[in-house]
């Protein structure tokens, strides 16, 4: 309830209700009673107004907020660039990967803190956040970059809300552009099969073998270790994956250099073996026998390889790695794949489209959706909806039996459909 007062001094209002008077700016002012803050102390708040029809609604507006349980804590609201920072390394570092934490952090310090971070974090507004996207897509960025930015914004102030320090989060009110998905381009049988019987010729051809014919991601071949391929059984174990980690600053920015080299403290990077993002991450594939075949002879070439580089080794136990053990780049890796390409004839491809090859030739074949997924390592259905072609969908449990009869023509296969070679021919059949 508004005690209105003419004047300010004009009179004091009863305990724990709210006010209104015109000061002798010129301007109304309300003040409420919004309770206690942090340390006991009475928490009441100050609006103002040119009018006193607006200072009314706006101490009403508050009285609500209050009376409902939505009102924002006590004291000055932190700023954009405080709160991002405070969420950046309080809170996203203990619940998020390292290179996803990386991400966070070149989004946040090259994009939002620059634009947004003097802004007042209790008066950022849709129209501010949608400045910041035109900015970005005027200098070049694309739509994908922008979008990424909104979905960080948008977890970092929805922390703010959950904590009362921001009634709505401004973000989810924002429109980033318009988004359109790239449908994704897996290879044919026959350029994947013309790949594997190149790369069958080079060295470490087998990495690309499995990669076309299981579909594992880049990290997961990468950290593939002899302990998780059991020949004699037939079964991959997928249950860690490499990533180069950027090396940060340990200091919090506290020490004054500007290269991370130079910090005391600093938190190297490097390539480093993770463990799988979630539990659909971590699987158990069945292996076709030539693949299984293939990898014996790649074990007995890196065996040679061993001997050869002498003291020069360094044992890891990875599948694929350098001629000296150590773990292959991701970006060298990367590069191979392009040098495989071009030696191949066959079209420019990312390496990622090699996993979406794999399942695509699993969803053509008739292979059961949900075993797809598992073997995938995918969690939701949406992740092979642009897979192949829109009559494809996905799904999740992996049964061994499939690569033993995956050669078979789907019996309920129309004329029409393209009948896709078996999984197990994109690995060389051993020589007589």
């Amino acid at each position: 309830m508004i005690m209105a007062k003419t004047t300010a001094g004009a009179g004091r209002a009863p305990n724990k209700s709210s006010s209104a008077y015109k000061g002798g700016d010129g301007y109304w002012h309300g003040r409420v009673s919004m309770g206690v803050d942090d340390t006991g102390k009475p928490d009441r708040r100050h609006v103002m107004a040119a009018t006193r029809s607006e200072v009314t609604r706006k101490v009403r507006e508050l009285e609500r907020l209050r009376d409902s349980g939505r009102a924002a804590t006590a004291g000055r609201a932190p700023t954009v660039e405080t709160w991002l920072t405070h969420w950046l390394e309080n809170i996203a570092a203990r619940t998020v990967r390292r290179r996803t934490m990386d991400g966070y952090r070149t989004y946040i310090e090259r994009y939002a803190i620059p634009s947004l971070g003097a802004h007042r974090l209790d008066r950022l507004q849709p129209e501010h956040i949608e400045a910041l996207y035109s900015r970005m897509e005027r200098d070049g960025l694309a739509p994908g970059t922008v979008h990424s930015l909104h979905r960080i914004l948008r977890a970092a102030l929805n922390e703010a809300v959950r904590r009362d320090k921001l009634l709505r989060n401004p973000v989810s009110r924002a429109r980033p552009p318009r988004l359109v998905e790239r449908e994704m381009e897996p290879l044919s049988h026959q350029d994947a099969t013309r790949l594997v019987a190149v790369a069958n010729e080079q060295p470490g051809g087998a990495r690309w073998s499995v990669a076309l014919a299981l579909g594992l991601r880049q990290g997961e071949a990468l950290g593939l270790g002899w302990d998780d391929v059991d020949l004699d059984s037939g079964i991959l174990t997928v249950r860690r994956a490499l990533q180069r980690h950027t090396a940060r600053h340990g200091c919090g920015g506290s020490c004054g250099h500007d290269r991370v080299a130079d910090c005391p403290e600093r938190i190297p990077g490097g390539l480093l073996l993770v463990e799988p993002k979630s539990r659909a991450g971590r699987r158990r594939i069945a292996l076709p026998a030539p693949l299984v075949e293939r990898l014996r002879s790649h074990r007995h070439d890196q065996r040679k390889q061993r001997l050869l580089a002498g003291s020069l080794w360094e044992e890891h136990g990875l599948v694929f790695c350098q001629p000296t053990g150590r773990p292959i780049d991701p970006r060298q890796d990367w590069g191979r794949w392009k040098a495989l390409l071009a030696t191949a004839g066959v079209r420019d491809a990312r390496l990622h489209d090699a996993r979406h090859t794999a399942a695509t030739l699993l969803l053509v074949q008739g292979v059961n959706a949900r075993t797809v997924m598992d073997v995938m390592g995918w969690t939701r259905r949406g992740c092979c909806r642009g897979t192949s072609t829109s009559s494809m969908s996905c799904g999740a449990t992996l049964r061994t039996g499939w690569v033993r009869r995956c050669g078979q023509a789907p019996a309920n296969a129309s004329p029409k459909t393209p009948q896709v070679s078996r999984l197990a021919s994109l690995a060389p059949q051993p020589a007589d």
